[in-house]
């Protein structure tokens, strides 16, 4: 039986760069979406092309009964999970002050970056946790250099998200670390994505890029190439770290 690594947020950007390189790495990839059935769909046909396995699952990820969902077909359809990349993720707006958000921004912020993740988190950890008679694993979860510096008149809500993100993956680390489960974090810095254009900010890349010491945006197949790095190639001692991806910003 191969690797199976559950993708959160796979259709595009950095979760389908991740959902390509795992399959070429010998993973069977379940593609979550929520509403992109038609992306999905392409990037699961690219992989099966390759000679690769996957499915696709719709599933809202903030929603618990969308999660437990999500992890049974993966389990009927692929098998146990041995890998979970928390990666779908919501920014609200660029360009916005705290002064002038509204609760609905901070619930779909939240219950995305954060409640989304901590409920993917457990579902893996029941199917890879030694005590429930799983083989171990590996979950990583993204982040942002946002936590850095807040992301002031930009979007701090997201940055605390990702804030709060930083703080599960090292506590949670050290909860799982006996269960042969390792726990990591890749936060991106500047990457270029179709997060800018969905943030109503298309000129945000041009305008941070000069802030960034290698002056250009990270692509998102870095991201991805670092993300499977900690779940093939890196030493088992690594565990609760949150490695930036950043162009030295």
């Amino acid at each position: 039986m191969s690797d199976v690594a559950i993708i959160t947020g796979a259709s595009r950007g950095i979760g389908a760069a991740t959902a390509k390189l795992a399959a070429r790495k010998g993973f069977a990839v379940c593609i979550n979406h929520r509403d992109s059935a038609t992306q999905a769909q392409d990037i699961a046909d690219s992989i099966t092309a390759a000679g690769g396995r996957s499915i696709v699952v719709r599933a809202d990820v903030s929603r618990e009964h969308d999660v437990v969902r999500l992890f049974e077909t993966t389990d009927h359809e692929l098998g146990r999970v041995t890998a979970l990349i928390n990666n779908a993720g919501f920014t609200g707006p660029s360009g916005r002050r705290i002064e002038n958000v509204d609760a609905q921004t901070l619930h779909n912020v939240f219950n995305t970056n954060v409640i989304a993740p901590m409920l993917c988190a457990r579902e893996a950890i029941r199917r890879m946790s030694a005590r429930n008679g799983g083989q171990g694993g590996n979950i990583i979860n993204l982040s942002s250099t946002a936590t850095r510096m807040g992301s002031p008149n930009d979007w701090v809500d997201y940055a605390a998200s990702k804030g709060a993100i930083d703080v599960f993956t090292e506590g949670l680390a050290r909860e799982v670390a006996a269960d042969q489960i390792r726990v990591n974090a890749v936060a991106p810095g500047l990457t270029d994505t179709e997060l800018h254009e969905r943030a109503g900010a298309p000129e945000r890349l041009e305008r941070y890029m000069s802030q960034v010491p290698v002056k250009r945006a990270a692509t998102v197949d870095e991201i991805a190439e670092t993300i499977l790095w900690l779940i093939t190639e890196s030493p088992a001692y690594i565990t609760g770290a949150v490695i930036p991806v950043s162009g030295g910003r």
